[in-house]
C-alpha cells in the first residue's frame, strides 16, 4: 500500500459496547497492524440527547481489556484531536456552508409539520415520501426560493437544516474491499440532512469531515452503515477530496443465524454479548460481562476473529500476534456470521489450559472463602492436575474441592457401583497398607497399592473404585495416587476410614 495506513473506530457513547463493535474494533486493529498502521478511537457524540455518563469510559476500557487498544483517540497521541465530535462541532459548520457555496448542497426550512404531511399525502396514494429532484422545487428550501427569502429567513432564525443535493440521472459505480463493485443509481437517494440549525452536523457530514482531516485511509465499518455508502462517495467527490477505502463487515447473527444478534438473546440463552459488565446508570440494571463471567480476552478475540473471517487453513487457534499476521480483509465474507455459545466456550477452554497455574491459583483463591488460608502453591498444584476439565475458573471448585476438604457425603450411584459386600474389610486393610508406605510419592503409592491387588488376585475396580469414592466423594477426578499424595498420608487414611465406617 502506497500510503500510510489509518484505520478508525467510531463508536457512540450511548451504552455498552456490543461484541459486535468489539469485532468491529478488532478487524480495524488486525488490519493497521498487519499493514504497520495506526489504529485510532474517535467518539461521535454529536448526538448528545442520546449520550449516557459512562459509556467512553466502557468503550475505552472494553478495548484495553480486549488486548486492542487505540493508538490515538481521546487523552492518548492527540496528532489529530480532539477525537470527541462534540469538541469538533465548530469545524463542521464551515464545511456545510463550503457545499452550499459550491451548489452541493442547500438550505431547507420545512417544518416537520408539513414534511409530516407530505408523508401522509404519499401513503395515502400507496407511494413513499423521498426528499430529492423529483419534489424538492416544491418545498421550501434555498432551491424554490429566492435569494432575498432565504436570507430574510436565516436573519429572522427560522429553523433550518443543510441537505445534500444528490445528483439526477446519474449511475454511481463503488467498490468496497468486501463486497467488490456496486452500482448506484442517485434517482433513488434522498437529499439527506447533513447540518441542522442548532449547531450539529449529522452523522454523514461530520464522519466524513472527520476521517479526512485525520488522514483515514480505510473505513472498516459494519454493514448497516451500507446504505450510507453512496452519500459518503458523493460528499467526499464534493468537497474535492480523495475517497478513503470502504469494508463493510457482515452482521453478527442470533444463534438461530435468523436476525441480527442482540442483548435480549443473550438474557434468553444465558450469554454475555457485552465484554465487560456495565451497570446503567439510569436504572442500575446489570448487563453481564465477558470479563465477569470469567472468559479470557484471548478467547474472545479468537473467537470473534472467525465472526464473519477465516484465515483458509484448518487453524482454527491464534494468538494476537498470529491473527494479525494472517489477517486478510479479502476474506471477510459477505454473508452474516452465526454466534455460537458453545464455541466461545470452546475457545475459552483452550485457553485456560494455556494460563499459568500460579495465576489461575490466584484467581481461583479470591473466588472461594473456603481456600482462604490455604498456600497458593498448594493451590496451584491442585489447579493442575485438574484445569484440564475446566472452561471456566469459576469450574475449578467443582472439580478440586476434595483437595481441601473431605467428602461430606457420597454420590449415590457411584456408592452403590462401588461398594460390594467385601468392600469394608478391604477399605481396612488398604488404610493399613497405606500407613506402612514411609515414601508417601505418587510413584511410590502406586506401585505399592497396585502390587497389592495383583497379589491377592482381585479384580482392580473392586479396590480402585471405592478408594476413589472415599477420597473424592464420587467416581471422578484426576488420578488416585495424585489425589493422595496432595492431601498426605493421615487424610487418605482418614478418608479411607470415614467410608469403610459408613459401609
Amino acid at each position: 500500500m502506497t500510503k500510510d495506513v489509518r484505520v478508525r473506530f467510531a463508536p457512540s457513547p450511548t451504552g455498552p459496547l456490543h461484541i459486535g463493535g468489539v469485532r468491529t474494533a478488532l478487524f480495524n486493529y488486525l488490519f493497521a497492524k498487519k499493514h504497520n498502521g495506526t489504529f485510532v478511537l474517535r467518539i461521535e457524540d454529536t448526538d448528545q440527547n442520546r449520550y449516557v455518563e459512562g459509556a467512553e469510559n466502557y468503550i475505552i476500557d472494553a478495548l484495553n481489556w480486549c488486548n486492542i487498544p487505540f493508538d490515538e483517540g481521546p487523552g492518548k497521541n492527540e496528532k489529530f484531536g480532539p477525537y470527541r465530535q462534540s469538541e469538533r462541532k465548530d469545524l463542521y459548520k464551515a464545511y456545510a456552508e463550503e457545499l452550499i457555496a459550491s451548489g452541493n448542497a442547500y438550505y431547507a426550512f420545512d417544518t416537520a409539520e408539513s414534511l409530516d404531511a407530505h408523508r401522509k399525502d404519499h401513503e395515502a396514494n400507496g407511494k413513499t415520501f423521498i426528499y430529492n429532484w423529483h419534489n424538492r422545487l416544491k418545498l421550501s428550501n434555498s432551491l424554490s426560493l429566492s435569494a432575498e427569502d432565504v436570507q430574510q429567513k436565516l436573519d429572522a432564525g427560522e429553523d433550518y437544516v443543510v441537505r445534500f443535493k444528490s445528483p439526477q440521472d446519474e449511475t454511481l459505480h463503488l467498490k468496497d474491499m468486501v463486497r467488490g463493485d456496486i452500482k448506484i443509481d442517485t434517482n433513488i437517494l434522498d437529499d439527506k440532512v447533513l447540518f441542522k440549525s442548532d449547531g450539529m452536523p449529522t452523522y454523514h457530514l461530520a464522519n466524513i469531515v472527520d476521517d479526512h482531516l485525520m488522514e483515514i485511509s480505510h473505513v472498516i465499518r459494519g454493514e448497516e452503515w451500507l446504505p450510507s455508502l453512496a452519500l459518503h462517495y458523493q460528499l467526499y467527490k464534493a468537497f474535492g477530496w480523495d475517497a478513503p477505502e470502504f469494508a463493510h463487515l457482515p452482521l453478527i447473527l442470533k444463534p438461530t443465524g435468523k436476525g441480527k444478534l442482540s442483548k435480549r438473546d443473550g438474557d434468553k440463552l444465558g450469554f454475555p454479548v457485552f465484554p465487560l459488565e456495565w451497570i446503567d446508570p439510569k436504572t442500575n440494571d446489570v448487563s453481564r460481562g465477558y470479563k465477569e463471567d470469567g472468559y479470557f480476552a484471548d478467547g474472545v478475540i479468537n473467537f470473534l476473529a472467525f465472526l464473519g473471517w477465516n484465515p483458509g487453513t484448518e487453524q482454527e487457534l491464534f494468538s494476537l500476534d498470529e491473527l494479525v499476521e494472517a489477517f486478510d480483509i479479502e476474506r471477510v465474507h459477505k454473508a452474516g456470521a452465526r454466534f455460537d455459545p458453545d464455541k466461545i466456550k470452546w475457545f475459552n477452554h483452550h485457553y485456560m489450559q494455556e494460563q499459568n497455574n500460579d495465576e489461575l491459583a490466584e484467581a481461583f483463591k479470591a473466588q472461594r472463602d473456603e481456600l482462604k488460608d490455604i498456600d497458593v502453591n498448594y493451590i496451584a498444584m491442585a489447579v493442575n492436575l485438574i484445569k484440564e476439565r475446566a472452561t471456566f475458573i469459576s469450574d475449578l471448585w467443582d472439580l478440586s474441592s476434595f483437595f481441601f476438604e473431605a467428602p461430606k457425603a457420597y454420590d449415590e450411584k457411584a456408592y452403590k457401583k462401588a461398594i460390594k459386600d467385601d468392600t469394608r474389610a478391604l477399605l481396612s486393610e488398604l488404610a493399613t497398607l497405606i500407613n506402612s508406605i514411609e515414601d508417601f510419592s505418587t510413584e511410590t503409592l502406586q506401585n505399592t497399592v497396585k502390587g497389592w491387588i495383583t497379589s491377592k488376585e482381585i479384580g482392580f475396580g473392586k479396590v480402585m473404585m471405592p478408594l476413589r469414592l472415599a477420597l473424592v466423594g464420587a467416581l471422578q477426578g484426576p488420578d488416585v495416587f495424585d489425589i493422595m499424595f496432595m492431601i498426605g498420608k493421615q487424610e487418605s487414611i482418614a478418608r479411607i476410614e470415614n467410608l469403610a465406617t459408613a459401609i
